[in-house]
């Protein structure tokens, strides 16, 4: 087998230039954030006077490969339609978004858009001054909102109005490599469509001297979306409908158990998930179970070197796989006018059919207006040549909704379930009754919930 080499996280250097702005990036620089300015910043320092510059926090900008390329040209798009609004994009690690914008909130230097993973929103919600986007949309809003996946913008709800808009969304995916299959003696036509023949493909693989299947439920981003796929897979949840946090549930120790078991019987690697990526992107990996945001990084690795195939979320019980949704949201703090109202033209040109249509073919996440997928206007011929996305565009129909721990401190609990049960569970032999009780217990003290 190949040695596992850690993938290279590539964020974009600093240019500043002499924008009107650049009093204000030194600060954001000065709090750790990590900024570039793109050319747009030239063309409003030279601009007419309605000119107007805001900043946008992403965690996919600057980034190596499509989500950064992908990023870069809708930024593009939006500045050439809209030559009286500069964006400046601010390029922030994605398990720091929250953290960072809480520090520049305190230091009077927030972001006037930021990209905010779904993880993190419950708590921002509660500790940010995010500004009611449905409000600062006005009469646009009716329009602008039809089409949208309504669960997802209820998912970005406070006081009655929507404070999110969905930006960019996916679900896990099994991507597999049809060559290995080959080798391995099964059939790529028929993938494994449950936890049971997951296991007994990886077993063949690894047979065949490669490794079987990785799991990305230790999240880099301190997300939970993969590990909420598994646990809701087999019949459990994180927290109950009255908020009771149930992680320990007897459905949720049968999902954790059956990947752990992957690991100990050496099917699965106990690495990181970017190093198992690159061992995917490199052909020694047989399947990779994690995010369709990926796919257009994995795609380019596997393109004259393996036959790239994806199928559907595998079942965990008797009843359907119940994948829930990663990604993030779009949302707003300026409390600025003329600045919400740029920032709104911002987020509108992002969540349209066209804004979503570019992040589809450009970066792999799912469409999120249904009617896109059919529209030869849009992605119907996208769909028609692209495949890959197929099985997961099939159950975002049945897509299970994320679940938020409660209370202000929902995303510290979050990190807490991933870096002291999840972790050492999937990657590493810890008992998983027992850990998953001990952190549930954790997190009831900590979030004040039974």
């Amino acid at each position: 087998m190949n040695v596992f080499r850690p993938s290279r996280s590539a964020l974009s250097s600093s240019a500043l230039s002499s924008h009107p702005a650049r009093r204000r990036l030194a600060a954001l620089l000065a709090v750790g954030s990590v900024l570039t300015v793109t050319g747009c910043a030239a063309a409003a320092e030279a601009g007419p006077a309605e000119d107007i510059t805001i900043t946008f926090s992403s965690y996919n900008y600057g980034t190596a490969g499509a989500a950064g390329e992908g990023t870069q040209a809708l930024l593009d798009a939006f500045a050439e339609q809209h030559p009286n609004i500069t964006v400046v994009p601010e390029a922030v690690p994605v398990a720091d978004v929250l953290t960072k914008t809480k520090t520049a909130v305190a230091a009077g230097i927030a972001p006037d858009v930021v990209q905010l993973g779904y993880s993190k929103l419950a708590e921002a919600l509660e500790t940010l001054p995010i500004q009611s986007i449905e409000d600062i949309a006005g009469d646009e809003w009716t329009d602008h909102a039809e089409g949208i996946n309504q669960a997802l913008i209820q998912t970005g709800e406070r006081d009655g109005t929507a404070h999110a808009l969905p930006y960019t969304v996916s679900i896990p995916t099994v991507f597999y490599n049809a060559d290995l299959f080959t080798a391995a003696g099964l059939d790529p036509e028929s993938p494994p469509t449950s936890i049971d023949e997951v296991a007994a493909a990886a077993e063949a693989i690894t047979a065949a001297g490669h490794y079987g299947v990785y799991f990305g439920a230790v999240d880099s981003g301190k997300s939970d979306y993969l590990t909420q796929s598994v646990i809701n897979s087999a019949g459990g949840a994180i927290v109950n409908e009255g908020g009771d946090i149930t992680l320990d549930s007897p459905e949720a120790i049968a999902g954790l158990t059956a990947v752990q078991d992957l690991t100990t019987q050496g099917l699965q690697p106990a690495v990181a998930v970017d190093d198992a990526v690159a061992a995917f992107s490199s052909g020694d990996l047989g399947m990779l179970v994690m995010t369709t945001a990926v796919l257009g990084n994995i795609s380019a690795a596997a393109e004259g070197n393996f036959e790239l195939r994806t199928s559907a979320f595998p079942t965990f019980s008797d009843e359907e796989a119940r994948p829930t949704h990663s990604g993030a949201s779009l949302v707003v703090l300026s409390d600025d006018e003329a600045k919400q109202q740029a920032a709104w033209e911002f987020v509108k040109f992002l969540t349209s059919k066209e804004g979503y249509t570019m992040i589809t073919e450009k970066i792999g996440y799912l469409p999120l207006r249904a009617d896109l997928a059919e529209d030869p206007e849009y992605l119907a011929g996208y769909f028609a040549e692209n495949k890959l996305l197929v099985p997961a565009l099939d159950q975002l129909a049945t897509l299970a909704p994320y679940l938020s721990f409660p209370s202000a401190k929902a995303n510290q609990a979050t990190v807490l379930f991933q870096d002291n049960a999840v972790s050492p569970i999937v990657l590493r032999d810890a008992d998983v009754k027992s850990t998953l009780t001990e952190v549930a217990d954790r997190i009831r003290d900590l979030v004040g919930a039974p």
